[in-house]
């Protein structure tokens, strides 16, 4: 009969295209372990010699159905199986086209069978339910269960009610005047009839149990679905909150679970099958129970890293709630655990006994709200005030060390006599001290979120996953957390996995390759202070902050090596560039273009990555609307055509009194010398006069005229920025720096004196913020003149407004 009790589960029109009209399919549910216990493969269909054994099984199912057909107590299933005995009766003639029949029907099940577990092997059930059910049950034909369970029950009914009639036409006839032969004839067909009737309300029975196991099965499997859909939500997995679904079939399981208890009982009454009675309450028992303990769930999870003494909220949800037994409140209570706690309360049911923290505001009532149907029990300003660490082992630390909160108590249901004890964890979450842990913690979540099994023991994860499922955890909470719907792309993940493989040569494809906890977030990278996940971390809070929409418009090739930036960029035109992620500060954006070289060519440039900190004084923008040696987006946009949306008008200061002032982005020259350090600025700074002194020059001799052929392109004069010094030495310049006195002299490359300083004293006259000074630019290879530290005033060259150095 194994093989029937898994025909009779496929899709219903598949099994009415098993059966012919010859052998319908009443006779193989009527009589199936009989036809299944036949040695049908024995028997030759082209042996006429057969016939005899081939007609005695035909007759033996004739004679069954007959029987059956008496017994029952249904006028319609009786006359039905009259009928297909009759109809069976046509093989006489041919009973060796019976048992053909019979061997290709087992066939055909047999097949059907391998067929649909090839299927499901081949397509196992997906953690995400189907797009067109919100909770699917990934079987087909079995949305409809707990109505046809109901119809069951009242198949049940029917029959408890016909034998109670059967009784009472029996005590009729022994009180009735009929001669004695004739009631008990009567009476024993009656009582024939009643046992019958029992048997079949007992099987009956069975099959509904045995359903509402089946259906109770699906409907836990998918709570569990939308606890794993939950889970991945925090990597960026999709997750439908609405919880009303599996609510409403929760209420069904637990109502047919009540009327079959209701049966069961009546059962008893009547002395039907004691034994088998007792097993059926006991079955209904343990899944009431695992109904109500499956139906309590953390519908808001806590956060999963938790700083001490932080407040915070969670809320936990019974699928039951509009079935609990009214004026008898549930109290729940939250407990903080350890790792090894929840383990041993899920595998051996032992409740946590120790106190591994102190938990304030613990504990809450469940209330029910009418506009959702919900019954939540909220804990507001939930925080955790101490806690108990574990012994660590080995270089584990704080950040590694996963613990959950519990939450217990009991519930009272309407038809149940005794309230049952209920119970549920949240997901890990990681305790921490101090922010300066959260990057770490937020590490040990994402690892446990991505790679842990669907039904796990708590909080087992393995050590090393391939590469390929570490790109699909990166690219979802990549768009997550930036809240875009453009991904990561190939080129992204391959320059990820050079990175954190520290491969930067490597060609081939990682997909394969298994990368570790310890490669993710302990070992630092190569030649740098910080570990692959806070690097990625920091490039996600900058875009997520700063370039959300850049990317999603395709503005920012994102991670990219500069391996990889030479290659594409070199065949470019001067003032092609492209934004990447820096790879060698945290949470950095940089400008790669290509520029001209010394020698006529071309080179790719990098421009200081651009930080958060600089992205909030300066948009991103405006920053490249300032740069001018940029003209083009990689590979051939213009950049005012993509960017100008982004670009801001400058506030203007008009009507307040003041003079506005503007901040743009300068990039240097990279062909031009480099500047000295202010060290070197320090010491080399001659003091200056406001005005140019009496004997600069000797009176004798007129002052040499500069060479126009050793002066830079343009004029022979540069405006300088305008300085300031105290009007006593030692001079200071406006930010209180203190100048050395130069004495000079000035000298050309052949020792002939230019001029010299010799009056360092300040003369008197108008303030210098009022004046320009201006200076003969003198070639600084030709004529070796030092360079003098000064500071702007007002200038709009740079937004930092620090000390600057200029050669004259």
């Amino acid at each position: 009969m194994a093989q029937w009790e898994k025909v009779k589960s496929l899709p219903p029109q598949s099994l009415s295209e098993l059966y012919p009209a010859e052998f319908p399919m009443e006779v193989r549910y009527y009589l199936a372990r009989w036809i299944e216990d036949q040695p049908w493969e024995k028997f030759n269909v082209d042996d006429p010699s057969q016939e005899p054994q081939a007609l005695q099984i035909l007759e033996q199912i004739i004679s069954f159905l007959q029987g059956i057909a008496q017994h029952n107590v249904n006028v319609v299933e009786r006359l039905r199986l009259q009928h297909i005995g009759t109809k069976m009766s046509e093989f006489q003639s041919q009973p060796l086209l019976l048992v053909k029949t019979v061997q290709n029907i087992l066939r055909k099940e047999r097949d059907l069978l391998s067929q649909m577990a090839v299927t499901s092997h081949q397509n196992p059930p997906q953690p995400c339910p189907p797009a067109s059910s919100p909770h699917g049950t990934g079987v087909p034909g079995r949305e409809d269960g707990p109505q046809d369970l109901t119809v069951l029950i009242m198949k049940i009914t029917k029959i408890r009610e016909e034998l109670h009639l059967l009784k009472s036409e029996m005590l009729k006839v022994q009180e009735s005047e009929l001669p004695e032969q004739v009631k008990k004839t009567q009476i024993h067909k009656m009582e024939f009839s009643g046992q019958a009737g029992s048997l079949k309300r007992i099987q009956m029975l069975q099959e509904a149990i045995h359903g509402l196991d089946h259906y109770q099965v699906h409907q836990l499997h998918k709570i569990q679905t939308w606890r794993r859909d939950q889970h991945l939500a925090t990597i960026g997995g999709p997750l439908n909150e609405d919880l009303g679904p599996l609510q409403t079939w929760c209420e069904h399981l637990l109502g047919i679970n009540m009327k079959l208890r209701e049966e069961v009982l009546l059962a008893v009454q009547d002395c039907i099958g004691a034994e088998i009675i007792r097993e059926c309450q006991e079955r209904l028992d343990v899944l009431l129970q695992t109904l109500i303990q499956s139906s309590l769930i953390v519908d808001k999870q806590p956060p999963q890293v938790v700083k001490t003494h932080s407040k915070f909220s969670t809320s936990v949800r019974l699928l039951l709630g509009e079935k609990m037994a009214p004026g008898r409140p549930v109290h729940l209570k939250a407990q903080i655990i350890t790792e090894v706690q929840a383990r041993n309360l899920v595998q051996m049911g032992a409740m946590p006994s120790e106190n591994v923290g102190e938990l304030v505001s613990n504990t809450a009532v469940m209330e029910h709200n009418a506009a959702n149907k919900s019954t939540c029990a909220i804990f507001r300003n939930m925080c955790i005030k101490k806690i108990k660490r574990a012994d660590r082992r080995g270089s584990e630390s704080v950040t590694e060390e996963k613990f959950a909160i519990h939450f217990s108590g009991d519930v009272a249901l309407m038809g149940c006599e005794l309230p049952c004890k209920v119970q549920t964890l949240s997901f890990p979450i990681v305790v921490i001290v101090h922010g300066s842990q959260d990057i770490n913690a937020m590490a040990t979540i994402i690892w446990d979120c991505a790679f842990s099994d669907f039904d796990r023991v708590p909080f087992v994860v393995p050590d090393r996953v391939p590469w390929k499922e570490m790109c699909i955890t990166l690219d979802k909470k990549f768009m997550s957390e930036v809240q875009t719907q453009r991904g990561l792309d190939a080129y992204n993940h391959h320059f990820l996995a050079q990175k954190i493989f520290n491969k930067p040569e490597y060609k081939d494809d990682f997909s394969n390759m298994l990368v570790s906890w310890s490669q993710f977030n302990k070992e630092m990278l190569s030649g740098r202070t910080f570990t692959f996940w806070q690097w990625f971390d920091g490039v996600m809070e900058l875009s997520k902050k700063h370039l959300r929409n850049y990317w999603s418009d395709g503005l920012i090739s994102g991670f990219i090596g500069k391996q990889h930036l030479h290659v594409i960029l070199q065949e470019c035109p001067n003032g092609t560039f492209l934004l990447r992620f820096s790879d060698s500060e945290i949470g950095g954006i940089t400008i790669a273009y290509v520029a001209q070289s010394e020698n006529g060519g071309r080179r790719v440039q990098n421009i200081q990555p651009f930080s958060k900190k600089d992205l909030e004084i300066r948009c991103l923008g405006d920053r490249i609307r300032d740069i001018e040696a940029i003209t083009v987006l990689y590979p051939n946009f213009l950049k005012n055509e993509v960017f100008k949306k982004y670009y801001t008008d400058e506030q203007k200061m008009e009507g307040r009194g003041y003079i506005g002032v503007s901040i743009r982005t300068k990039v240097e020259d990279p062909t031009a010398h480099p500047p000295l350090d202010p060290q070197q600025e320090i010491a080399l700074a001659p003091s200056l006069s406001p005005y140019p002194p009496d004997n600069v020059y000797p009176p004798e001799a007129p002052p040499p005229q500069p060479d126009p052929s050793i002066f830079y392109p343009g004029n022979c004069t540069k405006q300088l920025p305008i300085v300031h010094f105290s009007q006593q030495p030692p001079y200071q310049n406006d930010t209180g720096g203190a100048f050395v006195p130069y004495s000079g002299p000035f000298t050309d490359p052949e020792g002939n004196s230019i001029f010299s300083p010799a009056n360092t004293t300040p003369s008197p006259g108008p303030s210098l913020h009022d004046m320009d000074l201006e200076f003969p630019m003198l070639d600084p290879d030709m004529y070796g003149v030092p360079p003098v530290a000064m500071t702007t005033i007002g200038s709009p060259l740079d937004q930092t407004k620090t000390n600057s150095a200029s050669k004259f």
